[in-house]
């Protein structure tokens, strides 16, 4: 009973307690709603606050996207560590010589070495045209310049080199390794920065380098013909750019480790490696020749206004050698950009970047190759040759042609330049001393098209002669096929076509040396800088042209031309000289002519071929070639002769002369230099002589020829003044 009692107050309590229990797990669950709706509230008020600015909540990922994240995140990195895998061997034995040849460069620093340009000797081997002369390149390394001295070190070079000092302080400032701060300076000029970094103790950072610079000893002899060099050590023009591979040389270095700013790294030296120097070019070029030439074209040019200037070529017919080769106006090789004539020297100020440029342009174009112009008379030569080789006439047949002051072609008629006194009865030669445009019409009608062209191919006249200078041009004739009756009469007689200089002078050459095709050239010898030794380049001859015999029966048809006929002006006494003159419009309706006289002698052996072309003579002697053309032929073979100490083959007592050497007259004043040479019976010329010449007080720096040179009593020497 006790028992059951006690159980049962037991089982009242644990309902009890079972009841406290549940009452306090309902607060407990009551409390936790409240809680939760109270959080609810709050997030519902957090969304819509994050919403109004625009925010997106982003919900707790399940564990499902977590695992899903994770993997992704996996592959992921698996393959970037597979591209890291391959860039490495890649980089490693793809590029790693690549690359380790772009570190070397970052971790070193080269500076240049240009080598000395060859020299360019003339045909005597003794003479320097072109030369190059040692200078210094000052550059700096701005990583090695403290901040403390930049200004200092930037005011020093802009000062000693008159240099703008912003330019030059911006350079000393910049993050690279190296500027360039002034290139081919006298060594007077550098010595002097020398001295200043010694005393301010600046001992890296400025960099002293040995360079060269070219100069041209004779200013613009020959200038159109030798060209010049810019600044980068290239040749730009003329023989400098022809031959710029054998003149430039090797370029060398010097070579020293960097760190990664390209600064010094101490305790290492300097690596130096040598310029290999360019070779040395002999020309066929003769400096008293060209001399010679282009002082008489400038005073002919001067005398008979030629508006356009003018050309001289002088040829040894023999092996083709230029001996000169002469342009009015020219330009100073020491001064190319620079206005070098009196009339762009007045306009200089007032022209435009563009009409600079064309300006000196002009004055660099070596017209004798590189334009082509109409011929005239001298042409006639070339019919005459094709005559003869076909057999379709002789030199001396009297009454063989008949002048009736023009002849009809294919309804159209061509007048003879004499048409008012008709020339009448004539020979070959006659017809040539005459210059009578009838007699070539017939005979090129005789030989026909074809034929006339076979003679133009086998003379060069269709194409280049090959000469070793830039720009040469080629011919302008009608093809072959297009040319009627009246387009062969006027090619006959040297119109209605055209060609160069150079082409005309080089097929009188043909006939002068016995009829057998040359190709001229301005280089005869290359020196190795190495070794000294010498190649020699080829005489260049063609197929024969025509016969020996044909050759001297022209060459005595041109002698009477300058003996009788209208060449009378081109007379030197003591040398049997031939030529012919000619006369051509320059273009169609311009009203502008082309005077020229092509001269060959001594005719017993010829040695010398000259050409004269004058473009548009204004002056009071009018335009013809006799007048004009043939006096200036006998100017400069009445000095070149001589000075090649040919055989004379027409000599009289009166003509003789006696040789003497030239004596130095460099150094000396003008008045002194005046008395030295009339004392051995030489005159002097000035070049570009000033008014109010104080002859006591000019010294003489140049003169040509030089000292020891051999020359008849009577020649001119060209002296130049300081």
């Amino acid at each position: 009973m006790k028992k059951s009692k006690k159980t049962l107050r037991e089982n009242i309590n644990k309902k009890q307690l079972l009841k406290w229990k549940k009452k306090k797990n309902q607060e407990v669950i009551n409390v936790k709603k409240e809680q939760k709706i109270v959080l609810n509230d709050m997030k519902r008020k957090f969304r819509k606050e994050l919403k109004n600015k625009k925010i997106k909540i982003e919900e707790k990922p399940s564990n499902i996207n977590r695992k899903k994240r994770m993997r992704n995140e996996i592959i992921i990195l698996w393959l970037v560590i597979v591209a890291l895998t391959v860039r490495i061997g890649w980089i490693q034995f793809v590029m790693g010589s690549e690359l380790q040849t772009e570190a070397y460069l970052q971790q070193t620093l080269d500076r240049s070495i240009n080598p000395r340009r060859g020299t360019i000797y003339d045909a005597t081997g003794k003479i320097i045209l072109a030369v190059s002369s040692t200078v210094e390149t000052v550059t700096v390394n701005p990583v090695n310049i403290s901040k403390n001295d930049k200004e200092k070190v930037a005011t020093a070079l802009s000062q000693i080199f008159e240099l703008d000092y912003e330019t030059v302080y911006k350079k000393v400032n910049k993050k690279s390794s190296i500027e360039t701060i002034i290139k081919k300076v006298d060594k007077e000029k550098t010595d002097e920065l020398r001295t200043w970094m010694k005393v301010n103790n600046i001992t890296t950072g400025i960099n002293i380098d040995e360079d060269t610079k070219r100069y041209y000893p004779y200013n613009n002899l020959a200038s159109q013909v030798i060209g010049f060099s810019g600044s980068d050590n290239q040749g730009l023009d003329g023989i400098e750019s022809v031959y710029d591979d054998e003149l430039k040389g090797e370029k060398g270095k010097i070579q020293k480790l960097t760190d990664a700013r390209g600064g010094d790294i101490e305790n290492t030296s300097e690596n130096y490696v040598p310029a290999i120097d360019g070779n040395d070019l002999v020309l066929t070029i003769d400096a008293t020749i060209q001399g010679i030439a282009e002082k008489y074209l400038k005073e002919a040019c001067i005398d008979n206004k030629c508006t356009d200037g003018g050309n001289i070529i002088i040829i040894n017919p023999k092996n083709g050698d230029v001996l000169a080769m002469a342009g009015y106006p020219n330009y100073n090789l020491n001064t190319p950009f620079e206005a070098s004539t009196d009339e762009l020297k007045e306009q200089w100020n007032q022209m435009t970047q563009t009409e600079r440029n064309r300006a000196m342009m002009a004055l660099w174009r070596n017209k004798a190759v590189t334009d082509t112009y109409e011929p005239g008379s001298t042409f006639k030569l070339i019919t005459t040759s094709a005559a003869l080789q076909e057999g379709i006439t002789t030199p001396d047949k009297q009454g063989e042609f008949c002048c009736t002051g023009g002849i009809e072609i294919a309804g159209v008629r061509i007048k003879c330049w004499r048409y008012y006194r008709p020339h009448g009865s004539e020979s070959l030669r006659e017809a040539l001393m005459n210059s009578c445009n009838p007699v070539f019409i017939g005979l090129g009608q005789k030989l026909g098209v074809k034929t006339y062209y076979q003679y133009l191919n086998k003379f060069g006249l269709l194409g280049k002669t090959g000469i070793d200078l830039p720009g040469e041009a080629t011919s302008i004739f009608l093809k072959e096929e297009k040319v009627g009756p009246v387009e062969l009469a006027t090619i006959a007689f040297g119109q209605r076509f055209e060609i160069t200089p150079i082409q005309l002078a080089t097929a009188v050459s043909t006939i002068a040396n016995g009829g057998t095709k040359i190709t001229p050239r301005v280089v005869k010898q290359i020196i190795n800088s190495q070794t000294g030794e010498v190649t020699d380049i080829p005489v260049k001859l063609g197929d024969r042209v025509i016969s020996e015999e044909h050759s001297k029966e022209i060459l005595s048809m041109m002698e009477s031309v300058v003996a009788e006929g209208t060449g009378k002006n081109a007379q030197v006494k003591g040398y049997r000289v031939g030529g012919k003159t000619g006369t051509s419009e320059d273009g169609v309706n311009t009203n502008k002519y082309v005077t020229s006289f092509v001269g060959v002698a001594p005719i017993s052996d010829p040695e010398v071929v000259v050409l004269v072309t004058l473009y548009n003579p204004t002056g009071e002697g009018g335009h013809q070639g006799g007048a004009v053309g043939a006096p200036v032929g006998g100017q400069v073979l009445s000095e070149v002769l001589p000075y090649l100490e040919l055989t004379k083959d027409n000599i009289n007592e009166e003509d003789v002369k006696v040789q003497v050497e030239v004596p130095e007259v460099e150094g000396l004043t003008v008045q002194e230099a005046s008395k030295a040479l009339e004392k051995v019976g030489l005159q002097l010329q000035i070049e570009n002589e000033p008014e109010g010449l104080d002859k006591n007080a000019t010294v003489v720096k140049e003169q040509l020829p030089k000292k020891g040179i051999s020359v008849y009593q009577g020649t001119k020497i060209i002296l130049k003044i300081q």
